[in-house]
Protein backbone atom coordinates (compact mmCIF):
# COMPACT_ATOMS: atom_id res chain seq x y z
CA UNK A 1 0.00 0.00 0.00
CA UNK A 2 1.68 3.22 -1.12
CA UNK A 3 1.18 6.55 0.59
CA UNK A 4 0.32 9.76 -1.18
CA UNK A 5 3.28 12.17 -1.13
CA UNK A 6 1.56 14.50 1.33
CA UNK A 7 0.05 11.90 3.67
CA UNK A 8 3.17 11.87 5.82
CA UNK A 9 2.81 15.63 6.35
CA UNK A 10 -0.90 15.76 7.21
CA UNK A 11 -0.54 12.86 9.66
CA UNK A 12 2.77 13.97 11.14
CA UNK A 13 3.18 14.30 14.89
CA UNK A 14 3.38 18.10 14.78
CA UNK A 15 0.21 18.43 12.70
CA UNK A 16 -1.77 16.04 14.90
CA UNK A 17 -0.62 17.87 18.04
CA UNK A 18 -1.55 21.22 16.48
CA UNK A 19 -4.98 19.90 15.48
CA UNK A 20 -5.51 18.65 19.05
CA UNK A 21 -4.64 22.04 20.58
CA UNK A 22 -6.70 23.87 17.91
CA UNK A 23 -9.69 21.67 18.71
CA UNK A 24 -9.27 22.30 22.44
CA UNK A 25 -9.09 26.06 21.78
CA UNK A 26 -12.24 26.06 19.64
CA UNK A 27 -14.18 23.94 22.15
CA UNK A 28 -13.12 26.28 24.95
CA UNK A 29 -14.16 29.40 23.04
CA UNK A 30 -17.54 27.86 22.19
CA UNK A 31 -18.10 27.16 25.91
CA UNK A 32 -17.05 30.65 27.09
CA UNK A 33 -20.33 31.11 28.99
CA UNK A 34 -19.41 28.24 31.32
CA UNK A 35 -16.44 30.12 32.80
CA UNK A 36 -16.05 33.15 34.98
CA UNK A 37 -14.13 36.03 33.49
CA UNK A 38 -11.09 35.21 35.61
CA UNK A 39 -11.19 31.51 34.63
CA UNK A 40 -11.54 32.48 30.97
CA UNK A 41 -8.59 34.88 31.05
CA UNK A 42 -6.28 32.52 32.93
CA UNK A 43 -7.12 29.64 30.59
CA UNK A 44 -6.51 31.77 27.47
CA UNK A 45 -3.22 32.79 29.09
CA UNK A 46 -2.18 29.12 28.93
CA UNK A 47 -3.74 28.23 25.58
CA UNK A 48 -2.20 31.11 23.60
CA UNK A 49 1.47 30.15 24.12
CA UNK A 50 0.72 26.47 23.53
CA UNK A 51 -1.16 27.29 20.35
CA UNK A 52 1.65 29.54 19.17
CA UNK A 53 4.25 26.84 19.80
CA UNK A 54 2.27 24.15 18.01
CA UNK A 55 1.56 26.44 15.03
CA UNK A 56 5.22 27.44 14.79
CA UNK A 57 6.15 23.75 14.51
CA UNK A 58 3.79 23.04 11.60
CA UNK A 59 5.52 21.63 8.53
CA UNK A 60 5.09 23.25 5.15
CA UNK A 61 2.78 21.07 3.04
CA UNK A 62 4.65 19.50 0.15
CA UNK A 63 2.29 20.60 -2.58
CA UNK A 64 -0.93 22.51 -3.05
CA UNK A 65 -3.53 20.20 -4.46
CA UNK A 66 -6.43 22.47 -5.31
CA UNK A 67 -6.55 25.81 -7.08
CA UNK A 68 -9.46 26.74 -4.82
CA UNK A 69 -9.09 27.88 -1.21
CA UNK A 70 -10.28 25.41 1.41
CA UNK A 71 -13.96 25.62 2.31
CA UNK A 72 -14.96 28.12 5.00
CA UNK A 73 -17.25 26.77 7.67
CA UNK A 74 -17.44 29.71 10.08
CA UNK A 75 -20.00 32.13 8.67
CA UNK A 76 -20.07 35.85 9.42
CA UNK A 77 -23.02 35.21 11.74
CA UNK A 78 -21.08 32.48 13.58
CA UNK A 79 -18.10 34.81 13.93
CA UNK A 80 -20.24 37.68 15.22
CA UNK A 81 -21.99 35.37 17.70
CA UNK A 82 -18.65 34.22 19.13
CA UNK A 83 -17.28 37.78 19.13
CA UNK A 84 -20.31 39.08 21.03
CA UNK A 85 -20.02 36.34 23.67
CA UNK A 86 -16.33 37.17 24.12
CA UNK A 87 -17.00 40.92 24.35
CA UNK A 88 -19.60 40.27 27.05
CA UNK A 89 -17.24 38.00 28.96
CA UNK A 90 -14.34 40.46 28.89
CA UNK A 91 -16.42 43.59 29.43
CA UNK A 92 -14.33 46.61 30.35
CA UNK A 93 -11.16 44.52 30.14
CA UNK A 94 -11.49 43.85 26.42
CA UNK A 95 -9.72 46.91 24.98
CA UNK A 96 -5.97 47.45 25.17
CA UNK A 97 -3.43 49.79 23.61
CA UNK A 98 -1.62 48.20 20.69
CA UNK A 99 2.05 49.01 20.54
CA UNK A 100 3.11 46.93 17.57
CA UNK A 101 1.33 47.35 14.30
CA UNK A 102 3.61 47.71 11.27
CA UNK A 103 1.14 50.04 9.56
CA UNK A 104 1.41 52.58 12.39
CA UNK A 105 4.90 51.95 13.70
CA UNK A 106 5.98 55.53 12.98
CA UNK A 107 2.72 57.09 14.12
CA UNK A 108 2.50 59.00 17.37
CA UNK A 109 -1.05 57.84 18.01
CA UNK A 110 -1.81 54.67 19.93
CA UNK A 111 -4.07 52.09 18.36
CA UNK A 112 -6.76 50.45 20.47
CA UNK A 113 -7.16 46.72 19.99
CA UNK A 114 -9.57 44.12 21.35
CA UNK A 115 -8.74 40.85 23.07
CA UNK A 116 -12.13 39.45 22.03
CA UNK A 117 -11.48 40.28 18.39
CA UNK A 118 -8.06 38.62 18.55
CA UNK A 119 -9.56 35.50 20.16
CA UNK A 120 -12.43 35.39 17.63
CA UNK A 121 -10.12 35.87 14.62
CA UNK A 122 -7.95 32.98 15.76
CA UNK A 123 -11.04 30.89 16.47
CA UNK A 124 -12.39 31.47 12.96
CA UNK A 125 -9.24 30.24 11.25
CA UNK A 126 -8.75 27.27 13.58
CA UNK A 127 -12.38 26.16 13.35
CA UNK A 128 -12.22 26.24 9.55
CA UNK A 129 -9.00 24.19 9.75
CA UNK A 130 -10.44 21.64 12.19
CA UNK A 131 -13.64 21.15 10.18
CA UNK A 132 -11.65 20.74 6.95
CA UNK A 133 -9.43 18.23 8.69
CA UNK A 134 -12.43 16.23 9.87
CA UNK A 135 -13.44 15.66 6.27
CA UNK A 136 -10.53 13.22 6.19
CA UNK A 137 -9.59 13.68 2.54
CA UNK A 138 -5.83 14.01 2.20
CA UNK A 139 -6.09 16.75 -0.41
CA UNK A 140 -8.48 18.83 1.72
CA UNK A 141 -6.37 18.27 4.85
CA UNK A 142 -3.20 19.27 3.02
CA UNK A 143 -4.69 22.47 1.62
CA UNK A 144 -6.28 23.39 4.97
CA UNK A 145 -2.91 22.88 6.66
CA UNK A 146 -1.19 25.09 4.12
CA UNK A 147 -3.75 27.86 4.48
CA UNK A 148 -3.74 27.70 8.27
CA UNK A 149 0.05 27.84 8.39
CA UNK A 150 0.13 30.81 6.03
CA UNK A 151 -2.56 32.62 8.02
CA UNK A 152 -0.59 32.00 11.22
CA UNK A 153 2.56 33.47 9.67
CA UNK A 154 0.85 36.45 8.09
CA UNK A 155 -2.04 37.28 10.38
CA UNK A 156 -3.21 35.53 13.48
CA UNK A 157 0.19 34.67 14.95
CA UNK A 158 0.81 38.37 15.51
CA UNK A 159 -2.69 38.88 16.88
CA UNK A 160 -2.09 36.01 19.30
CA UNK A 161 1.12 37.48 20.74
CA UNK A 162 -0.39 40.97 20.90
CA UNK A 163 -3.40 39.62 22.78
CA UNK A 164 -1.17 37.60 25.08
CA UNK A 165 0.58 40.77 26.20
CA UNK A 166 -2.79 42.27 27.20
CA UNK A 167 -3.88 39.03 28.88
CA UNK A 168 -0.61 38.87 30.83
CA UNK A 169 -1.29 42.37 32.10
CA UNK A 170 -4.77 41.35 33.26
CA UNK A 171 -3.59 38.18 35.00
CA UNK A 172 -0.69 39.81 36.83
CA UNK A 173 -2.11 43.33 37.14
CA UNK A 174 -4.16 44.86 39.89
CA UNK A 175 -7.65 44.47 38.40
CA UNK A 176 -10.12 42.42 40.41
CA UNK A 177 -11.66 40.49 37.54
CA UNK A 178 -14.21 38.57 39.64
CA UNK A 179 -15.46 41.54 41.66
CA UNK A 180 -15.91 43.69 38.57
CA UNK A 181 -17.75 40.89 36.77
CA UNK A 182 -20.28 40.60 39.61
CA UNK A 183 -20.85 44.37 39.66
CA UNK A 184 -21.55 44.41 35.90
CA UNK A 185 -24.22 41.67 36.06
Amino acid sequence: MSKEPFSEVVYSKNVIEFATVANEYCSFIEAVDQFSRKEFITRIQKLFPLLYLKAALLPDPDIEISDEAPEKFVSEDDYNFILHKLEEKLGQFDAYQEVFDPSIQYSEEALEASISENVADIYQDLKDFILSYRIGTLEVMNDALGECRTNFEQYWGQRLVNGLRAIHSLVYGTADLEETEEQEE
